[in-house]
């Protein structure tokens, strides 16, 4: 990490071990002077002290076995995850740039990560434990036993996820993206939101993780603009994937592809490349709830349930981002009441904005994804 001075990640992480009485790390950047990770951030609040703190690598070390490769559970393209023990008891995941990855912007990408999550404070977003910059750079978490939820949908081996489980999901990840939108310190954008990348607690409560390729948007910014195009396919929005632009609408569409695998359990995109949300949009224009529905589940589900997370989904993977809901909205389709939806009424010019999009999936293959795209940490 020759780019990166020995002095600023010193301070960026002077957190004492214990008592936390050293300074908190600043989201501006101004900890990591030469490098401005986290450039283009509004200025900061006053911070409220972290939960986390610094391990040693004596003690992270300790707790995988020595990073034995039997308590490898996830991989991806910069990163290893491993399963942990502390002393006391507690289960950790710990993730580690992986000694191979030599590329400066995935240090960055992971510094970042720790900058952002480590503001972090709500149940339905992994909370991050601590990390360690000794002999490496590593994030510690809490393990998420049960693994990701697209693992739940996907894997013939595990149970399936009963409708009531899959609500449960659904509500607890819109709570957690509204809260990184609306209700943390400065606006977050995900850039990744993802089956694979929701976690789920013992009691099959949603954690949205993995906050590598995420943004701060402050306050007076109404998006980003950005290069290179990073994410998953199928979960990009069209003025992301044309375009480069970046909000919090970005979310919602990622968000609304979620959606659609929790009701259906397809995967986003299927074996000849088609993505989930071209294949459901026919199929919701003429609400046949039938063919949309995961028909592994017989029947076995709420009707008003299901209407009202199918609507949402249909807002939410709206070409046109000035037509998808904010998370707020998301959140008022999806628990409240009945649904006004001549409130949502569009010309249908407006969806012809983007007339090429879907023409341009198909010519990508499984191999545009994220560099985290097959690590979580919990069990799969």
């Amino acid at each position: 990490m020759k780019h990166i001075r020995t002095n600023s990640l010193r301070r960026l992480f002077s957190l004492k071990r214990r008592n936390l009485e050293a300074e908190i790390p600043n989201s501006d950047g101004s900890v990591l002077e030469d490098n401005n990770i986290f450039k283009n951030v509004a200025e900061p609040e006053p911070a409220q002290r972290p939960s986390w703190k610094c391990f040693s690598y004596e003690e992270i070390f300790s707790a995988t076995n020595g990073f034995s490769s039997e308590n490898l559970v996830g991989r991806g393209g910069y990163a290893e995850v491993y399963r942990g023990t502390l002393g006391d008891g507690e289960e950790i995941a710990v993730k580690r740039l992986t000694k191979a990855s030599t590329d400066e912007r995935k240090e960055k990408e992971f510094l970042t990560e720790i900058g952002t999550i480590g503001h972090v404070c709500h149940p339905n977003v992994l909370s991050l434990v601590g990390c360690c910059i000794d002999s490496g750079l590593y994030l510690i978490f809490r393990f998420s036993s049960k693994g990701s939820v697209a693992a739940h949908l996907h894997d013939s081996n595990l149970p399936l996820l009963d409708w009531k489980t899959r609500y449960k999901i659904a509500i607890g990840t819109a709570r957690g993206l509204h809260y990184l939108h609306k209700g943390c310190q400065r606006r977050i954008i995900h850039r990744d939101i993802k089956a694979s990348n929701v976690l789920l607690t013992e009691d099959f409560e949603p954690q949205i993780s993995d906050f590598g390729l995420a943004k701060w948007l402050p306050s007076q910014w109404s998006h980003h603009s950005i290069a290179p195009i990073e994410g998953t396919f199928g979960h990009l929005a069209p003025e992301y994937y044309l375009h480069g632009i970046v909000d919090e609408k970005t979310d919602v569409f990622a968000f609304g592809v979620f959606l659609l695998e929790i009701i259906s359990g397809r995967k986003p995109v299927d074996g000849s490349y088609i993505s989930l949300h071209s294949w459901a949009k026919p199929v919701l224009k003429r609400w046949e709830m039938e063919k949309l529905i995961d028909p592994r589940l017989g029947g076995a589900y709420d009707v008003t349930q299901l209407e009202r997370l199918a609507f949402a989904a249909s807002l939410c993977i709206r070409s046109s981002s000035m037509w998808r809901p904010t998370t707020s909205e998301v959140m008022e389709v999806m628990e409240d009441g009945e649904v006004d939806k001549e409130r949502w009424k569009m010309p249908e010019e407006e969806e012809q904005e983007f007339w090429g999009f879907e023409d341009l999936e198909y010519e990508c293959d499984s191999s545009f994804s994220s560099p985290h795209d097959s690590m979580s940490t919990g069990s799969s």
